[in-house]
């Protein structure tokens, strides 16, 4: 679980300059208080009272290096000039030592933390996403980096001088009258201890809230991304009322719990300051009636100390803003927290153009066992023999196990037992990146980037040259539809590709997986959601690449898999029959059955 120092430690490396930011901003709340303070010493020169004893040393020294006689407006003088020096002279020096730092820290902090998102993103288990949608994780991430970026400002530029102020101020009234501080302290202590018990009890509140809204963006991106299906089933009444029924929770539980909390809390605090500030004005009055303290001393501490009770408000202020921002902070550390995959160490491995691979692709799958949950597996006891170059059909009924054996080929997952061996080595023992990089795979639903014709298919191998890639075009028969594009392969064909019909998606996805040059080749139901005329486009691309290289299909079309060297038929995750088409059909087994219903349109 996400802490304290887990948000602390997001400005860590920075420490060194925070700390001097901090000092500095510290240094300069403290040094506005030479301005009252001095003000009340000019009120004593005017009324002819004595001087404290530092000023009045002062006043000595600089009479001596200028050899100019200490009278009343000399005095004046250099007490002006004190004021001088911390008001105008240090006026645009202040920007540059505070503003800049707290805000150059947070931006940097900003951009190294987002590197690291997308690391965590590029790392995690394909579980994870398995479980939590774009939306969800989004928004977390969102959330998280933006309240901490405007947090530290806040933090370090304000609330900690601040603090750093009041306990100058408690200083000068200490030395000015011990008892007046000693009620200042307590009244100080009293405030800021009931006011962090209240944010306390807030943040677990907004906690909650958080939670809500994360779902409530997960749902709205879900909308987006299926906003096809809400207006093919005309559903968008009902998501607009789930959605409006969402806010109306969330507007309740944020005003009539936190929000009227904070306000309460509000109400609170500045009805014990005001009594505070008239308290101390009644004190200091006695005081100086009684002629304990002198004029000056008495607008002095009146005034510092009304500074003083002036920045509580803005303190609590900037408590609540971080209060409701902690929940949201709290929960992107615990997004951080998660364990990454073990294909980690691929986001060190810059050098597409080497690899210290090149396999013949032959494949062996010896007594393989897997299962997301281990108690219910979903492959038992696999064994197959793929011999390179061979084309090798996967088939069988939904649920049979033949995406999660691809899977485990790719090694999204490892497998619960058994093991897989390319070339007669264990892929585990492999360099994960590198071990993928000679393996490539056209899926059902070929996901395109937001860019030209021409990044989506080198994305797999940026220096490949554009000879090779015309020639991955004409065998994957990309070049039939890519001079009809308004720029050929620089045309911009949009986010998830929406510009290309579901056909020409597919060719794309194959020539992108011909331009690795992959020593196996996997088609995933690579036609399953094709009409005629482009399923046939596909198995004319489909049928130059085989015995080129090591193929595997996944086919849910029988038509396509003819001509494969073998077709395994997997039943309920396990291999119940293996052969050619003609062996398989002779055979009136599974695949005969699932043939004749295909064959008699039952089954498409």
């Amino acid at each position: 679980m996400a802490s304290f120092r887990d948000i602390l430690g997001y400005y860590r490396p920075y420490k060194a300059i925070a700390f001097f930011s901090i000092a500095a901003s510290s240094l300069f709340e403290i040094i506005d208080l030479v301005v009252p303070y001095v003000i009340g010493q000019i009120l004593n020169v005017l009324s002819n009272q004595a001087l404290d004893a530092p000023v009045q040393f002062l006043i000595e020294q600089v009479a001596h290096i200028t050899n100019l006689e200490a009278g009343k407006f000399f005095t004046l003088g250099v007490l002006l000039g004190l004021i001088f020096l911390v008001t105008v002279v240090r006026a645009p020096i202040q920007p540059w030592i505070g503003s800049w730092f707290h805000w150059e820290i947070s931006l940097r902090a900003r951009k190294d933390h987002l590197r690291g998102v997308i690391a965590k993103i590029l790392t995690l288990p394909l579980g994870f996403y398995d479980e939590h949608n774009p939306g969800r994780i989004a928004g977390r991430i969102a959330r998280g980096i933006e309240n901490h970026t405007w947090t530290y400002p806040e933090i370090a530029g304000q609330l900690l001088p601040k603090l750093a102020r009041i306990l100058g101020i408690f200083l000068i009234i200490w030395l000015i009258e011990r008892w007046i501080a000693l009620a200042f302290l307590v009244s100080f202590i009293f405030i800021l201890s009931f006011s962090l018990t209240q944010l306390q009890k807030l943040i677990k509140q907004e906690a909650i809230i958080d939670r809500h809204i994360e779902n409530t963006d997960s749902r709205t991106s879900e909308i987006i991304t299926n906003i096809k299906t809400v207006k093919a089933f005309a559903t968008e009444a009902q998501e607009l009322e789930r959605q409006r029924q969402r806010f109306n929770r969330e507007y309740q539980v944020i005003t009539f719990r936190i929000h009227k909390g904070y306000v309460m809390l509000a109400t609170w605090e500045r009805t014990m300051i005001q009594t505070c500030v008239f308290l101390i004005l009644l004190f200091t009055l006695v005081a100086a009636v009684r002629g304990t303290i002198s004029l000056g001393h008495f607008i002095t501490t009146l005034t510092i100390s009304s500074m003083a009770y002036a920045e509580l408000e803005p303190i609590t202020q900037l408590a609540e803003v971080f209060a409701r921002r902690y929940a949201s902070m709290r929960r992107f550390h615990q997004f951080m927290q998660l364990p990454i995959g073990e294909d980690a160490a691929s986001l060190a491995k810059e050098n597409l153009t080497t690899n210290p691979y090149q396999f013949t692709g032959k494949l062996e799958l010896q007594h393989l066992t897997f299962g997301y949950d281990a108690s219910r597996p979903i492959l038992q006891d696999i064994n197959l023999l793929i011999e390179p170059y061979q084309t090798v059909a996967l088939v069988g009924r939904s649920g049979s196990g033949k995406s999660t054996l691809v899977k485990l080929l790719f090694r999204y997952f490892e497998p619960n037992q058994g093991k897989i061996l390319i070339d007669g080595k264990d892929i585990t023992t492999l360099d994960v990146t590198a071990y993928r990089r000679r393996l490539a795979i056209v899926h059902q639903d070929v996901d395109i980037f937001n860019g030209t014709i021409l990044d989506n298919l080198t994305y797999g191998n940026p220096q490949v040259s554009l000879s090779k890639v015309e020639q991955a075009c004409h065998i994957a028969r990309v070049d039939e539809f890519i001079n009809e594009l308004p720029h050929g392969y620089y045309t911009i064909v949009g986010e998830r590709g929406v510009r290309l019909s579901g056909g020409q998606k597919q060719r794309l996805g194959i020539a992108r997986a011909l331009v690795v040059n992959p020593d196996i080749l996997v088609f995933d139901e690579a036609t399953a959601s094709l009409d005629y005329e482009s399923e046939r486009s596909i198995q004319l691309a489909m049928r130059s690449i085989l015995g080129t290289r090591t193929t595997l299909v996944i086919a849910h079309r029988l038509s396509t898999i003819r001509e494969a060297d073998q077709i395994v038929v997997l039943d309920k995750g396990k291999i119940v029959e293996v052969g050619s088409h003609e062996e398989l059909l002779n055979h009136g087994g599974i695949y005969h059955r699932l043939h004749s219903l295909q064959e008699t349109g039952e089954l498409m």
